[in-house]
């Protein structure tokens, strides 16, 4: 398999000046060689522009920055990875390695890649579609400036307790899903009177996935007796 069966949108460019401009605090500043990725079409709730000459792929705030790495790019250039390690070096908190996976069996690969990601002291993130990964960028910038309790599991309260448990019985919400909805609105009543519009704004959450959950939350609990 050459280059050449790669979609360029994939393939990365080499980054010419590793020194990055000052940081623009109100959006994801995205490296030109990403230009033609397909999940920049997927970050929409918050505004991202390209900046020449830095080094990640993107910079998601003053210590946070993340490098995109297609699953079946690696396979064919295992040491691109390395360079770019290189070109970012080493002064970010957060550095996130957010992975594409593209390719039908990723154990190998992603085998190799946990090791680096080690090594290296990388946040490995994975993402089986562009929707996915737009999301996870989005995801990392809106909780930039927010506390940590926010987005930490809350214990030792029954009633939040109850509310995630009966948030969780939907199908397709998952316990981060339940604490995501908890941390934006504060309350069960405010996550039910939610329009399909706010609910999919949140973190993992999309149309589709707001939709399905506002149906079921509007749905009548009682249930309906057959005449006979």
């Amino acid at each position: 398999m050459s280059d050449l069966d790669v979609p360029s949108a994939l393939v990365p460019n080499s980054v010419k000046d590793p020194k990055p401009k000052p940081f623009s605090v109100g959006s994801i500043q995205v490296n030109p060689c990403q230009r033609g990725n397909p999940i920049l079409k997927e970050i929409r709730n918050v505004p991202w522009e390209f900046v020449e000459g830095i080094a990640p792929d993107y910079i998601l705030g003053p210590n946070c920055l993340a490098l995109f790495l297609s699953l079946r790019y690696f396979t064919l250039q295992p040491k691109y990875i390395h360079d770019r390690l290189k070109a970012i070096g080493s002064g970010s908190k957060l550095r996130v390695l957010l992975v594409l996976i593209d390719q039908k069996d990723p154990h190998f690969a992603l085998n190799k890649l946990m090791r680096i990601s080690i090594l290296s002291e990388l946040t490995l993130m994975l993402a089986w579609n562009n929707a996915e990964a737009g999301k996870i960028l989005e995801t990392y910038k809106i909780y930039e400036n927010k506390p940590p309790d926010m987005i930490m599991e809350k214990t030792g309260t029954q009633v939040h307790e109850k509310m995630i448990e009966a948030l969780t019985s939907i199908k397709s919400i998952s316990k981060t899903d339940a604490a995501t909805l908890l941390g934006v609105f504060g309350s069960l009543e405010k996550i039910v009177g939610a329009s399909s519009e706010d609910l999919s704004l949140c973190p993992g959450f999309g149309p589709q996935k707001a939709q399905r959950l506002q149906k079921v939350l509007k749905e009548s609990f009682k249930r309906q007796t057959k005449r006979i």
